[in-house]
């Protein structure tokens, strides 16, 4: 069994050196697009000895999804994981992760796991903490918590006066005490209290968000915090999961091809849909078409889950790359050949469907370029987009023609994207 159900307030483990920190993993829910990155986060630390989580392993406390991300857990991870309580983390919590309030004792260094999901820290835990830093023989001390102590990058945290209870029982040994570590905020941050650096880390599944002007979703990437000796010091690193860890199902080539298949079986069900919507909304089926747009919005969602264990995934920024040639392959070479074999055979409709893709294509790869070649995601400032609901010709810009450019089209077929300020 991976995750360990602690029964005991201090737990004494020999031959350790390293440990991985994973914040935040289920609080958004269990859904495959988070587990998949809770997965590769796992599947990261295996060179390491074992596992901490910092809180929310779930969305709300009930069995069913304990149950679920301790099967998850034990069947990927093949270190030991310890759990900390974040404030997602109700209901049967101690059925399944046993005590609130922990040490983990190893050769060079201590881990004090502290309760302060909501927002207090508990007695229990804060003596257990002046324990341990009274220990002559404890030197390396790492406090770890769920919701952040006071800090410079966000107000997302336990009052001064919460603090200040910690801080009484620390400052007295604060040589000793060697990193704060958190989650909750789902981003990362490294600030100093005290002298002592302070990590924040909440990149395990949740999806990450701003934390201020300064620290950006788009900045931070999904992450675990790997922590290790060297000569006898504990030293940390950021590992950002930018490619697979975890490659299991997606090396598997039987489970490939089903996942392939279920892709495009949710997707041509995701297509159906949506037109059957809009042909039942132009015959003023009002409640018919919005229960197709709900089930084809379902669809999708399906076909995104399978995709999201099918695809190994890029990082944010070299995504656009990849788009990009894609697009390229289709508009030089697919679509073109597709176009005049369906010239030489005769079929009109097939041709003009190709065409039609064709000059759309040609837009697509002009705006994908102009991001790449920027290399700057915040200089792209295009506002408006229209999209022709008859053939999918992509216009962007405040003025558009009167009729579509490619298919004739008037403008008010012309779907409006406008970005959100």
């Amino acid at each position: 069994m991976a995750i360990q159900k602690i029964q005991h307030d201090i737990i004494s483990l020999d031959d350790i050196h390293s440990f991985t920190v994973i914040g935040d993993p289920g609080c958004e829910g269990l859904g495959i697009t988070n587990m998949e990155v809770y997965a590769n986060a796992l599947a990261a630390a295996e060179s390491d000895d074992f596992i901490l989580v910092v809180g929310d392993f779930v969305p709300t406390g009930t069995d069913v999804f304990y149950r679920d991300i301790r099967e998850l857990t034990d069947a990927i991870s093949e270190q030991d994981v310890y759990a900390l309580r974040g404030n997602h983390d109700t209901g049967t919590y101690d059925n399944h992760f046993g005590l609130h309030n922990y040490a983990i004792s190893c050769t060079d260094f201590t881990i004090v796991v502290l309760d302060n999901a909501l927002r207090t820290f508990e007695e229990e835990g804060l003596q257990l903490l002046g324990r341990i830093l009274a220990d002559p023989a404890v030197h390396q001390v790492v406090i770890a918590f769920h919701i952040p102590i006071p800090n410079h990058f966000t107000g997302n945290s336990v009052k001064e006066a919460e603090f200040q209870r910690l801080r009484q029982v620390y400052l007295p040994y604060q040589d000793k005490v060697k990193y704060f570590i958190c989650g909750h905020v789902h981003s990362r941050f490294i600030d100093t209290v005290d002298g002592i650096p302070f990590i924040c880390t909440g990149g395990g599944g949740a999806m990450i968000e701003d934390v201020s002007d300064d620290i950006r979703a788009a900045d931070v990437n999904y992450h675990v915090i790997k922590f290790f000796c060297s000569e006898g010091s504990l030293q940390y690193k950021i590992v950002d999961l930018q490619h697979s860890f975890y490659p299991q199902e997606k090396n598997h080539p039987i489970t490939k091809h089903h996942l392939l298949a279920a892709i495009q079986n949710e997707l041509m069900a995701h297509l159906q849909y949506r037109m059957y919507a809009e042909r039942a909304q132009r015959r003023g089926y009002t409640y018919i078409a919005n229960l197709f747009e709900a089930m084809a919005e379902s669809e999708y969602r399906h076909a995104r889950n399978f995709f999201a264990v099918y695809d190994k995934g890029e990082s944010f920024s070299r995504t656009v790359s990849s788009f990009l040639a894609t697009e390229q392959y289709g508009l030089h070479h697919l679509y073109s050949m597709m176009e005049n074999y369906a010239k030489e055979q005769h079929m009109p409709l097939t041709r003009q469907a190709f065409g039609a893709a064709m000059a759309a294509e040609d837009t697509h790869i002009r705006l994908q370029g102009q991001i790449e070649n920027d290399g700057d995601f915040d200089a792209f400032k295009e506002k408006t987009f229209y999209v022709c609901s008859v053939c999918g010709y992509l216009m962007s810009g405040e003025d558009t023609p009167e009729r579509c450019p490619v298919c004739g089209a008037p403008a008010r077929d012309y779907i409006e994207f406008a970005a959100k300020e």
